[in-house]
């Protein structure tokens, strides 16, 4: 081969190994994605955009006085408070409820930065926004709520209270079903070991994540002294909202009053009228109440259905509430350190219409719990108390309807030694959509 056939040859072999070169695919590096969290919100603002100072009311806080540590005087207070007071009474700020104060970015460049918005939160649920510039207004909102269905299952071994415990479980059922639901068909002092119980309970949750409690309880089956116990929640008057239990049989487990006007206490005395009472110097005294032990602030629950017939205080009573509950019997509740209901308003069972005190003639907080029958005060504990009120027959149907799927779901359910960590249902609500 001549030397430029040889050069030839050369060159044409570099192209085609050079082509073959181009011909590689490039290599691509991954592109990485980064995902930007999302912006904190609530109360309906962006936090990101303010900066967020947070703050639980005071024992001799006002609102006055804390919108002026942060520099607002008096007169723009007097302002706000003028154009708000339709939505929100400033005065009733509670000692321990949550605050907040947004200031803009822009307001902390001055030498006295203001807050922008002061949002005030009276309960788990619901908050108030009072905006604070120049064109004041408060306006309400509740955070979004969901319910969340579940099931519990337990095998008595000392009391349901340890039961619940060792399952991780709200003491609240314990509650519910001793003193609202099986309070006068079971004695829950008096379990048996290896009496069992089986519920369906609805749990209640703000913004998803904090946990309220629980809401109320769907249906129970309880096993004691080798009796099979149902019970099934049945609104009986839409109109009141009033709720009862009943059996299988459609037959009401409750009776007219609860046994007690507070949860989790004791009584510390109880009605004899040949009682010697310290506070009067061991004189002889009448004491025609019993007496329920409870720290200060503790709700006071309506024993039955009624209407407030007195809203008031006195120098012996304190604050008390009195309710008619029909033309027998009526219910008076004294010693309360804040009275939550007005005469003349109707109340339900359970409704909470006042909060434990140490009001009046009165040695230390506690409740006492009068009860009168025909117009004479009695021991509620030695009646013979009536029972709730029966279905009536056009509802005795759509009952029996109503719990002819749960009662199947509850008999399906095994008893566990450790319950399982799901959730049945949810429910989501929006108060303000």
């Amino acid at each position: 081969m001549q030397p430029k056939q040889l050069v030839k040859v050369l060159l044409i072999c570099l192209g085609f190994f050079s082509c073959q070169e181009d011909k590689k695919e490039p290599i691509v590096e991954p592109v990485k994605t980064i995902l930007e969290p999302e912006p904190a919100k609530e109360f309906g603002f962006i936090l990101d955009d303010f900066i967020v100072k947070r703050d639980t009311i005071k024992k001799g806080d006002s609102f006055g006085e804390i919108l002026e540590r942060y520099n607002i005087g008096y007169p723009q207070i007097f302002n706000i408070a003028e154009k708000t007071k339709d939505t929100f009474d400033i005065r009733r700020l509670s000692i321990g409820r949550p605050y907040t104060l947004l200031f803009s970015e822009a307001s902390q460049k001055d030498s006295l930065p203001k807050p922008n918005t002061f949002i005030f939160q009276p309960d788990e649920e619901q908050y108030v926004v009072i905006n604070l510039g120049d064109s004041s207004h408060a306006y309400t909102r509740r955070k979004p709520v969901s319910y969340v269905e579940k099931i519990a299952t337990g095998v008595i071994e000392s009391s349901i209270s340890k039961t619940l415990e060792d399952k991780g479980l709200s003491q609240r059922l314990a509650y519910k079903m001793a003193d609202e639901i099986y309070a006068w068909t079971i004695d829950f002092r008096r379990l048996q070991k290896g009496d069992r119980f089986k519920v369906i309970y609805t749990d209640k949750y703000i913004d998803d994540t904090v946990y309220v409690g629980i809401q109320d309880v769907k249906a129970a089956y309880f096993e004691h002294n080798g009796d099979a116990l149902y019970a099934f929640e049945f609104e009986t008057d839409s109109i009141n909202g009033i709720i009862d239990y009943f059996n299988e049989d459609a037959k009401n487990l409750r009776r007219a009053f609860l046994k007690a006007p507070v949860q989790f206490s004791r009584i510390s005395s109880r009605y004899n009228l040949k009682r010697r009472i310290a506070h009067y110097g061991y004189r002889v005294k009448a004491h025609r109440g019993t007496d329920f032990a409870a720290p200060n602030g503790t709700p006071i629950l309506a024993t039955a259905n009624g209407t407030v017939s007195k809203s008031s205080s006195s120098r012996g009573n304190g604050k008390y509430v009195k309710i008619r509950h029909n033309d027998t019997y009526s219910t008076q509740y004294l010693h309360m350190s804040r009275r939550a209901v007005k005469k003349g308003q109707f109340v339900k069972q359970g409704e909470v219409i006042g909060y434990v005190g140490n009001t009046g003639s009165s040695s230390g907080n506690h409740v006492c719990y009068r009860f009168w029958k025909n117009g004479k005060e009695v021991d509620p504990f030695k009646q013979k108390l009536p029972e709730a009120k029966p279905i009536s027959d056009s509802l005795k149907v759509k009952y029996l309807r109503h719990i002819q799927p749960i009662k199947q779901r509850l008999d399906a359910v095994i008893f566990l030694e450790v319950e399982p960590e799901y959730e049945e249902t949810t429910m989501k609500t929006d108060p303000n959509s």
